[in-house]
């Protein structure tokens, strides 16, 4: 009877504490909707500890991405479903200039899946621009990539996990033009840069860590010594992220 009384008490004990931990949890947060797990996704907020992981969940939910790139006002043109299977990209979306976003893309015939567009748009505000105006003085105009869609499995093995290119869910960037005409490139600038230019490619590759599910760079391997493979691939309740 001891036993089962002292046992009650600890269970009692334990739930008071976790609700403890739960309620100041809720008060620090409560100002700051991008870090509760329950909260709509808004990309007008600032980055938040699961923005990343909401970004990611878009890929279940076309209308709802599509809803939140026009309530934030970006400017998009939809693309035609193409593939099929594994390969089928069914809600790409080339992204453009104007409205709330800057930046261009080249070449323009792109179409990631509508999560990532809503990923280079939060890494537009949040990352990009504000480490261009830190680092080199001037706002990036234009993104070079080389693409977004390629019907393949991961590194182009015959065999095994299929990339996230195969669905156009992922985008690699190589390179950030600025306004005032200068380029930093991923392949040349990593590590012969200047120190700005280091330091600016180094501030969006982490950054982009935040609001993407994948972020691969030159640290990572050789095969991304010229690009950043930015993607958005929705791992579940998991929700673990790589970032190299």
């Amino acid at each position: 009877m001891l036993r089962t009384v002292q046992s009650i008490v600890r269970s009692a004990l334990w739930i008071a504490i976790l609700g403890g931990l739960g309620l100041i949890a809720y008060v620090m947060l409560r100002d700051r909707p991008q870090d509760l797990p329950w909260t709509a996704l808004d990309l007008t907020q600032p980055v938040g500890m699961l923005t990343g992981r909401k970004i990611a969940a878009l890929g279940r939910d076309f209308p709802q991405c599509r809803a939140l790139l026009d309530r934030a006002g970006v400017v998009y043109s939809a693309r035609p479903p193409h593939g099929q299977g594994q390969c089928l990209a069914d809600d790409g979306l080339s992204p453009k200039s104007g409205g709330s976003t800057a930046i261009s893309y080249s070449p323009a015939a792109v179409g990631p899946s509508c999560a990532v567009v809503a990923g280079l748009a939060l890494w537009e505000w949040q990352i990009v621009q504000p480490a261009a105006l830190r680092y080199l003085g001037s706002p990036v105009a234009n993104i070079g990539h080389y693409g977004s869609y390629s019907c393949r499995r991961m590194y182009g093995k015959l065999e095994g996990v299929w990339s996230e290119h195969a669905t156009g869910n992922a985008i690699d960037i190589a390179s950030f033009t600025f306004e005032n005409g200068k380029t930093v490139r991923v392949l040349q600038d990593w590590d012969d840069g200047t120190k700005d230019e280091r330091a600016f490619l180094r501030a969006v590759r982490d950054g982009a860590c935040d609001v993407f599910a994948t972020v691969l760079s030159p640290d990572y391997n050789a095969a991304h010594a010229n690009h950043f493979h930015l993607d958005e691939a929705n791992r579940g309740s998991t929700g673990w992220s790589a970032c190299r």
